[in-house]
């Protein structure tokens, strides 16, 4: 029995030296295989990018280092309007990506009576919307659904906007464009967590039915404190450029309201405001003044006086009375506004002041007589022949009325 169990060292030794041997070509290998699947990764094989598209799988080795190339050099094909993501010029650096791609389809939106068809691979009403540049309150409905009619629409789906009310609210003072699915104005308190306390006042009924553009009040009876935000009107500066004609004008900076924030301590009686007085007045940004460039250039047509007043169909024998009028009032300079000294133009002046030559009031009623009343003493003048004859019944009654009066 002893020589049936007993070990050769010679043979002992064969199997640990076969055993070495096969350890050793299992370390090669796998160094070999690590060594093949970093260059896989990392070498001349690339990377790996598994694209995602419309439930599609695929997946392809690339050495480009955006999306856009790697799609290019695989000619897989994209539309301006889809969307992937990552992005298409974004660097890429990592080993693997998944990438998703969304086609764009068409769909169809109606809002209103307006209907749009737009391109976007976007899946959300709220991202559909601001792709096609609509904008959405956040008491506006949507709802997304398929077409019976696609050759009608234009498209498979459809995205419905059913539009929030809009009305003004005032609550307490404050003055807000707001919005509502709400039948009535009790329905629209309830529906914006609003409640009544004993002494306030609605403007409307409860049970009124919410309209367009309509204004709501809630005031609380008795003295309060209320700050509104208030614009501050911007000024404009004028620079006078005499090598430009009159009527000539180039804003050079626009103008931009200001704003500033008013406090009013205000006394209310059954809703109705019987009292009004500013606390504090604080200016929050500063207006920015206008400054525009005009023309005070008068281009006067060719010849004298007597040539205009033929010109205008006045007849001869009434160029005395003419004259003595003109002379008396604008002084034969087609821009004076009343009180203006010397034949330049000022502007604009306040309503109700006198212009041209006969110091029409208003002088736009001048335009009845030609586009070009504001600089052309002719056309200054054939309106002023039809109010002379209209009101004195000639240039020789408009004179005398002047005589006794000094006005005409």
């Amino acid at each position: 029995m002893r020589n049936l169990f007993r070990i050769n060292p010679t043979h002992l030794f064969r199997v640990f030296a076969f055993t070495g041997v096969v350890l050793l070509l299992f370390t090669l290998f796998s160094s070999v295989m690590t060594a093949q699947a970093a260059t896989t990764r990392t070498g001349t094989g690339g990377r790996l990018i598994t694209i995602h598209d419309n439930g599609q799988d695929r997946g392809l080795m690339t050495n480009a280092t955006t999306l856009r190339d790697a799609f290019n050099e695989a000619h897989i094909p994209l539309d301006k309007n889809d969307l992937v993501e990552p992005g298409l010029d974004e660097q890429l650096v990592a080993n693997n990506y998944e990438v998703n791609v969304y086609r764009a389809r068409p769909v169809m939106i109606i809002d209103g009576a307006v209907r749009q068809n737009v391109m976007t691979p976007y899946q959300t009403a709220e991202q559909i919307t601001q792709h096609a540049g609509i904008e959405l309150h956040d008491e506006d409905k949507t709802t997304i659904s398929r077409s019976d009619n696609i050759v009608a629409d234009g498209s498979g789906l459809l995205l419905t906007i059913n539009r929030a009310t809009p009305f003004t609210l005032v609550l307490y003072g404050k003055k807000v464009s707001a919005y509502t699915q709400a039948a009535s104005v009790g329905d629209m308190l309830k529906s914006k967590g609003i409640s009544l306390g004993k002494d306030d006042t609605l403007s409307v009924g409860s049970a009124t039915k919410i309209q367009a553009g309509m204004s709501i009040e809630l005031w609380r009876n008795g003295v309060q404190t209320v700050t509104q935000s208030e614009d501050i009107a911007f000024t404009t500066q004028q620079i006078q450029d005499a090598d430009q004609p009159v009527g000539y004008k180039v804003v050079q900076t626009p103008g931009v309201n200001g704003k500033k924030s008013v406090s009013y301590q205000i006394e209310m009686k059954n809703g109705i405001e019987v009292s009004r007085q500013v606390i504090q007045s604080v200016t929050t940004t500063e207006p920015v003044k206008q400054v525009e460039t005009v023309g005070i250039k008068v281009n006067l047509p060719p010849g004298s006086h007597q040539d205009w007043m033929a010109a205008a169909g006045i007849a001869e024998s009434d160029f005395g009375y003419v004259e003595y009028i003109v002379g008396h009032e604008g002084g034969w300079c087609p821009v004076r506004w009343q009180g203006d000294r010397g034949c330049v133009n000022h502007g604009s002046a306040p309503a109700g002041s006198g212009y041209g030559i006969v110091q029409a009031t208003p002088g736009g009623k001048m335009a009845s007589a030609g586009d070009d009343w504001l600089t052309n003493p002719i056309t200054q003048l054939r309106w002023a022949t039809g109010y002379a004859v209209g009101r004195y019944g000639s240039w020789a009654g408009a004179y005398n009325h002047w005589l006794s009066s000094h006005n005409w």
